[in-house]
Parts: C-alpha cells; structure tokens; sequence
C-alpha cells in the first residue's frame, strides 16, 4: 500500500510542477500558486509515508 501511495504522491507532485510551469508561461499567478500547493501537499504526503515506512522498519 505504501509504494502506490508514494506513486501517487510523485504523480501529484508532478502535476503540481506543471501547472507551475504553465501559471509561470502564461502569467496566471493563481495557477502557478495552485501548482505550488500541490507540490507541497505531496511533498507532506510522502514524508507521512517515510514516517510510516520507518516505523515498519523499511
């Protein structure tokens, strides 16, 4: 359960960089904020998940 949560984590992250990139190539400073929040969001998302993993011992 922990590597798909973690795949979703990247996709999510990666997502995020790129709705950055557009908010950034087009000017649009919310969709660039918004891109930014969800790298954060899955960046929180995967340290719960290292948190988890160390307390299984993996």
């Amino acid at each position: 359960m922990g590597a798909d949560d973690k795949t979703q984590n990247n996709a999510e992250k990666l997502g995020g960089k790129v709705q950055e990139g557009l908010g950034k190539a087009t000017g649009n400073k919310d969709m660039e904020a918004e891109g930014q929040k969800d790298q954060s969001k899955a960046d929180l998302k995967n340290a719960g998940e290292n948190i988890k993993d160390a307390f299984k011992g993996k």
